[in-house]
């Protein structure tokens, strides 16, 4: 009984034995073939690297040493980084991220921008656009542009029936006259305004690099000389919302003309936040490019100026109360004027 214990043990210690020897066998050709590929890849990456240097270098077939090795390999790393920026980059444009162009108008302008203005208009307001052009706004932009640094456009958007008479007049104007930004994608309509205000200034900030941007009615006359005097003074401040500053009832009855469809919003007060008339009012360029960036998530109330003040809530913007656009009066060093 003792001898075929024994043997079993022994049989057991061999079988053991065996499975050990087994797996040692598998682990070493698991190394062995591990080793092999990192042999073959550093072949690989060694045969790349001397042709590169060759490349560079001109001197035929040579050694490499570790000090190149590694200045090759850093520099495909970096080559990586940029083709991930470009890609990014690019995901930006698209999304407008980033400004897509900038227009000739700028690019061949002499004298840095101060303010690109838009003058909001709209279907059958031909009596005002020319009004304006008589009275402030001078037929030869470019020379505007150029000694004064400021742009000055109408802003008006595409008839619901594309294509229809409204459409064709404003073609036809602007043929003549060239002095308007049309926004081919906004509908021009009075509960449109303020995503059309929003649009413009999109547009404008992907087409030309100013210091501020302005929105004005097409019913006020403006000063520009006033004007770029007033905003050059706050070239020093980078977030900066400059109006005649306001606040005011919201209205909850349908029937009234300034029915605000989210007045419940506005707390128990039914107060409006603090904002800029809309009749006139400037931002500087780097709220421009926040509002370009973010314009699928800025949304609009029933009011341009009241929409234009909620994408400044919740950010740091200086908002400058400045008497001289309240255009009520015209007064001498006055900005702007009610028709």
């Amino acid at each position: 009984m003792k001898s075929r214990a024994s043997q079993n043990r022994l049989s057991g210690s061999g079988f053991a034995s065996r499975i050990s020897a087994l797996l040692l066998a598998m682990f070493a050709t698991m190394a062995v073939v591990y080793v092999a590929g990192r042999l073959w890849q550093d072949a690989e990456e060694r045969v790349y690297l001397i042709q590169e240097l060759d490349k560079r270098t001109g001197q035929g077939q040579s050694a490499i040493s570790v000090e190149d090795t590694l200045k090759i390999i850093a520099c495909r790393e970096q080559q990586k980084k940029l083709s991930v920026l470009e890609m990014k980059m690019a995901a930006a444009r698209q999304e407008g991220f980033i400004p897509k162009r900038l227009s000739k108008d700028e690019s061949r302008s002499k004298k840095k921008l101060i303010a690109v203005i838009g003058i909001i208009t709209t279907f059958g307001h031909k009596k005002n656009r020319d009004a304006i052009r008589k009275a402030w706004m001078p037929t030869a932009l470019k020379k505007l542009a150029d000694e004064k640094g400021i742009i000055v456009r109408f802003v008006i958007g595409r008839s619901s029936n594309p294509g229809d008479s409204l459409d064709r007049e404003i073609d036809d104007e602007n043929r003549q006259t060239n002095d308007f930004i049309i926004l081919d994608g906004q509908v021009e309509a009075p509960e449109e305004r303020p995503k059309k205000t929003k649009a413009f200034l999109v547009h404008a900030v992907e087409n030309w690099d100013a210091e501020f941007y302005a929105k004005v009615n097409d019913d006020i006359y403006v000063n520009i000389d006033a004007l770029g005097a007033t905003l050059t003074a706050h070239l020093d401040k980078a977030h900066v919302y400059i109006g005649c500053m306001k606040s005011g009832e919201v209205f909850s009855e349908p029937t009234n003309k300034w029915y605000e469809p989210d007045w419940w919003k506005f707390g128990d007060g039914k107060s409006y936040f603090r904002h800029a008339s809309g009749e006139i009012y400037a931002i500087s360029k780097a709220l421009a490019q926040y509002i370009s960036i973010n314009r699928s998530f800025l949304r609009t109330y029933a009011h341009d100026d009241v929409s234009a003040g909620s994408w400044f809530i919740g950010l740091d913007v200086k908002h400058i109360d400045e008497h001289r656009f309240c255009c009520s009066s015209w007064s001498p060093g006055a900005i702007c004027a009610a028709v």
